[in-house]
């Protein structure tokens, strides 16, 4: 499949905003609410009949979108992206500490703040990735990414550990489930535990070839979407209908960067 970008090429593109953190952007709007701890406790009071006046917000880009685009670009040989603003929370940046210790080169830039949320320009390089161990505390801040690190996981050298997923068994599928059963469909060995994922990555070799059954969970369906890029032989998905559950833009995006995706919705 095609690179994401000639060498020394750089592309910008804009990932989908964000909806997490709302309190912040309904305090914008002259909501009357708080998020507070208490002991093990988050707890968020609101206060009723506020009148809410209209506003005009510049809404950071999503970590979770921007996370296949990242892994994209790493995975890519002479890929170079820019992501203008990202959200980078520290709540929901879990996925590119990750990759960045598995040797990503993802550098931020131009940090400033978007409807009271941090935000920064992303740079992504293709980078040689290596396996590493991902501790149980993480999983929070990157839950929804975990499908799209075992794509990067299977380009690494070496055995990527993940732990702390027990959630992964009841999202949209059972998500580690359907990675681990992906990953054997593309040619890379995955061993799933009731709470963990051990991914041993070809270092930068994927064979690629399978067909990926995505029990309807559009970020299994994108995550081997992206698989198929760096692939050596092209990655199918046997639904792709569902992506724009959180990504509308997504198969425009990654053709846009030149890859060549085929239907899932398109």
């Amino acid at each position: 499949l095609a690179g994401l970008a000639a060498p020394g090429a750089t592309t910008a593109v804009e990932p989908a905003p964000t909806r997490d953190h709302t309190e912040r952007m309904a305090r914008a709007f002259g909501a009357e609410i708080s998020v507070s701890k208490e002991n093990a406790a988050r707890i968020i009071r609101l206060t009723g009949e506020v009148e809410l006046a209209p506003t005009e917000l510049e809404i950071a880009g999503d970590p979770s979108s921007a996370a296949f685009l990242t892994v994209a670009a790493l995975i890519t040989p002479g890929s170079d992206i820019l992501l203008p603003g990202v959200l980078v929370n520290p709540a929901r940046t879990g996925l590119f500490q990750t990759l960045k210790e598995m040797g990503g080169d993802i550098s931020f830039s131009n940090e400033r703040e978007l409807a009271g949320e941090p935000v920064a320009d992303m740079r992504v390089h293709a980078s040689a990735l290596k396996g590493i161990e991902v501790p149980p505390e993480r999983a929070p801040s990157m839950i929804d990414e975990y499908p799209v690190l075992a794509v990067a996981a299977a380009y690494a050298q070496g055995e990527t550990t993940m732990h702390g997923l027990a959630e992964l068994r009841v999202k949209e599928s059972d998500r580690l489930a359907a990675i681990a059963a992906g990953l054997e469909a593309i040619g890379v060995k995955a061993d799933a535990g009731q709470e963990s994922l051990a991914v041993s990555g070809g270092g930068g070799e994927v064979p690629g070839g399978g067909t990926v059954k995505t029990h309807r969970d559009h970020r299994i369906a994108m995550a081997f979407l992206v698989a198929g890029l760096a692939a050596r032989a092209p990655v199918k998905v046997d639904d792709g209908t569902m992506i724009a559950t959180s990504f509308p833009s997504f198969l425009q995006v990654m053709q846009s960067l030149g890859a060549s995706i085929e239907g899932a919705g398109a």
